[in-house]
């Protein structure tokens, strides 16, 4: 079984297959992920509103992303895992963006890391795989600047902000990056970026002709009441059915149906 690397997914755009994406934060999901064939596990800065309770991205730090990666990668044999950047770990300086670029794979396991943003981070980018570290872009709706975008809407709707966004999308491919994200855009404009550059696409909201899709994990499986996006597709509906194990669980303890003599020692 061979491991998914940059060059591997250069080539299945080359061929016209398509890239699988999902979140991952830790060994238990990683390792059922990996074993179904998931292509990529990105551990998302998502984990601050699905798994810490945050409402949004910003709060997450450093130590939260290393501790969640380093779990995710224990849990996979094939998957390329990716970490996610947060907030203000890459644009106070290029100094400290290669030096938190670096952690996620000495310390965490991980393969390459994501960043959010076009021409704003193009130097970033640049200099972190100058050092040798895979990078992965984000263009589109990009929520560690949520406060600046000003919700969670549609982006790139006209055409400057769509030419700008194309732009953004070939100077992330000449900064190095291996592939892009593109989140929550005109499936148009997604047809057009990903014809536009030789890395893949992979889109979350973007329409059916990027090179690849992501989807956040509990999003896909019915685990998160809080939001569910109209983009994200529920494959199962495991928050009910755990709460109904739970709810049965607490029942039979009460009524003293559990443990039964299958359950006990003599």
């Amino acid at each position: 079984m061979d491991k998914v690397t940059t060059s591997i997914l250069k080539e299945m755009k080359s061929k016209g297959e398509k890239i699988t994406m999902l979140t991952a934060y830790d060994y238990l999901m990683a390792s059922l992920l990996d074993e179904a064939g998931i292509d990529i596990l990105m551990v998302g800065d998502s984990v601050g509103n699905v798994f810490l309770g945050y409402d949004n991205t910003l709060p997450v730090t450093m130590e939260d992303m290393i501790h969640h990666t380093a779990a995710v990668a224990r849990g996979v044999k094939r998957a390329m895992v990716i970490g996610d950047m947060p907030f203000m770990s890459y644009q106070a300086s290029l100094s400290e963006a290669i030096r938190n670029a670096g952690r996620f794979l000495k310390e965490a396991g991980a393969v390459g890391v994501k960043l959010e943003g076009g021409a704003a981070v193009a130097d970033t980018a640049t200099a972190i795989v100058k050092s040798g570290i895979p990078v992965m872009g984000h263009l589109g709706l990009t929520p560690q600047s949520i406060h600046l975008l000003g919700g969670y809407g549609l982006q790139a709707k006209d055409e400057a902000q769509a030419e700008m966004l194309i732009s953004d999308a070939r100077m992330l491919e000449e900064a190095g990056c291996f592939s892009l994200v593109l989140e929550k855009i005109p499936s148009k404009l997604a047809r057009q970026v990903t014809e536009a550059v030789s890395i893949p696409t992979i889109g979350i909201g973007a329409g059916k002709y990027c090179d690849g899709q992501v989807l956040v994990t509990p999003d896909m499986l019915g685990m998160f009441k809080k939001f569910t996006p109209k983009f994200a597709k529920q494959y199962a509906q495991l928050g009910k059915a755990i709460n109904s194990a739970a709810s049965s669980y607490i029942k039979e303890v009460k009524t003293q149906k559990f443990p039964g003599k299958e359950h006990s020692f003599e």
